[in-house]
């Protein structure tokens, strides 16, 4: 059976159990269930604490795993990204008191605390910064009021929170983080390519797309057929089918979900009607 590192709680749990459901996988029913066997498709699914499932995946006794991103690099393990997700999708910067730095470049000789050590460490040494790093593993605003830091660096989604503790972000962003599947640094170069691996990762693509693209119909004249299809080229060309009738034809296309809406608006400009959009909910291209 295939093994897949799942997370067991967090921000990532939720979004990657739904994904694994809506791809066709068998998930857990109670929080408390550690590993969950899915025998008709083959795969054994085991949850993990989120910064343990680079690790396992390094070590080779599980195949895949789902985490961040930010996890990964944090972890240093020997595993890759082979797949982003799309969810939980945040932001690695820096902050302190107004005025206290503008750049990485004033960070020379002074303290950062992170629950993120290995990104920030490493980040610092690529940047050419003599700084130190202090771990703390969460509440890292206080460290600045409490005199154990002077800069820390976190997650920032509104920044909210750092504002409330008095502190703004300076500086590029140290990385940009999402969901991701991983697996064991050179396993297909090793083992070659897993059958059961591409398979899974085709069921994910397939969701991703099914949840990026909408199918969209609509009629219209053969004489506008053209500036139609220029609005809706689908991903290899749309189908065409003629109506009853004579001069109307039936057009199926799949379109960015994000833009379906002026789609139908610049369709019904030109003369299209009918025009409908359908929910993709499972997707091989």
């Amino acid at each position: 059976m295939l093994r897949i590192a799942v997370p067991n709680k967090g921000s990532l749990s939720g979004p990657a159990a739904e994904m694994l459901h809506e791809a066709g996988y068998q998930q857990r029913r109670e929080s408390k269930e550690l590993r969950v066997v899915d025998p008709e498709n083959e795969v054994e699914f085991f949850y993990l604490r989120p910064r343990d499932i680079a690790i396992y995946v390094a070590s080779g006794r599980l195949d895949v795993g789902i985490t961040g991103r930010d996890l990964l690099i944090d972890s240093g393990a020997d595993a890759e990204e082979i797949l982003p997700l799309g969810f939980a999708r945040s932001t690695f910067r820096f902050a302190a008191r107004p005025g206290t730095a503008n750049g990485i470049e004033d960070l020379k000789g002074r303290t950062v605390a992170t629950s993120y050590e290995g990104i920030v460490a490493g980040h610092l040494a690529d940047s050419g910064i003599d700084a130190s790093v202090v771990h703390l593993d969460g509440a890292v605003e206080t460290a600045i009021q409490l005199g154990v830091a002077e800069v820390i660096a976190d997650v920032v989604e509104t920044g909210t929170s750092l504002r409330n503790a008095g502190l703004e972000v300076f500086g590029e962003p140290i990385m940009k983080s999402e969901a991701i599947v991983i697996r064991r640094t050179g396993a297909d170069a090793e083992e070659g390519a897993d059958p059961k691996v591409q398979q899974f990762l085709r069921r994910l693509q397939g969701v991703l797309v099914a949840r990026t693209y909408v199918m969209m119909d609509y009629d219209c004249r053969v004489e506008q057929l053209e500036k139609a299809v220029a609005l809706t080229p689908g991903l290899e060309s749309p189908t065409v089918s003629p109506l009853h009738n004579e001069g109307w034809v039936a057009v199926r296309a799949m379109v960015p979900a994000k833009e379906a809406q002026r789609i139908m608006d610049d369709l019904y400009s030109i003369g299209a009607r009918a025009i409908l959009t359908t929910a993709i909910h499972a997707c091989r291209l």
